[in-house]
């Protein structure tokens, strides 16, 4: 059985979507962020950086619980732990899932977070941040469609780990300044994986506890989401 330490946020979705995909049964431990949980020191000893998405494998590598923090690393486990070809065996396969995977790690997570956080949650309206990094949502969704009309999948002619993990970042495409109607093979991808039961299953997890007003955090939440109130942390 898996544990998955999971709240609303587009890589905690990476791994229950996955997890729906390889049909593993999974427990939900809720991690409300808004209210700190994710800095409980019981948490901190699974996910180090307080951060969702962190598993337990009750059953690990050596008959042991494994606990794994970093959503990529944790897909990764997993696809290989279940034998899934969402992570080719093939050497090619492999490694054109790893590239784009990476792709999603080092930059579509990143910043389009930031474009989230300049045009919606910051305090004060900052131009210049506002256009860098809606502007580099831009770029980062012109290397995505160029890639789509390149093949079917971003790895190639199969839905690999690589989709699984950018799909949730582009869910909110209107927070990031983007109309998906400008991409056409983005939004041709975009159609199939959201029509996917898994993904449907995944994205469902807690979904009772998504906030839908649209109101930015304040006060307390605010501080545990955006790192005011921990002693030494930068306030905002």
């Amino acid at each position: 059985m898996i544990d998955l330490y999971f709240w609303t946020t587009p890589n905690a979705y990476k791994v229950s979507i996955l997890l729906e995909e390889l049909g593993q049964p999974y427990r939900v431990v809720p991690v409300h962020i808004g209210k700190g949980e994710q800095f409980d020191p019981a948490f901190l000893a699974i996910s180090p950086n307080s951060k969702v998405p962190a598993i337990v494998d009750q059953d690990g590598p050596d008959g042991r619980p494994l606990a794994m923090f970093e959503s990529g690393a944790i897909m990764m486990y997993l696809a290989e732990k279940f034998a899934s070809p969402l992570l080719p065996a093939d050497p090619v396969g492999r490694y054109a899932t790893v590239q784009w995977l990476m792709f999603q790690m080092g930059g579509v997570g990143p910043m389009l977070g930031q474009a989230h956080h300049f045009r919606k949650y910051a305090p004060e309206t900052i131009s210049y941040a506002v256009d860098r990094y809606t502007n580099e949502a831009h770029r980062l969704y012109g290397v995505i469609d160029r890639r789509l009309g390149e093949a079917e999948y971003l790895a190639g002619d199969a839905y690999t780990l690589a989709d699984i993990a950018t799909y949730p970042w582009l869910r909110p495409y209107r927070w990031q300044g983007q109309d998906i109607d400008a991409w056409p093979n983005l939004k041709r991808w975009y159609a199939a994986v959201r029509a996917r039961p898994a993904v449907q299953r995944g994205l469902a997890v807690l979904a009772g506890k998504v906030d839908r007003s649209g109101a930015p955090p304040q006060g307390e939440r605010w501080n545990n989401l955006f790192g005011g109130a921990r002693p030494g942390a930068r306030q905002v």
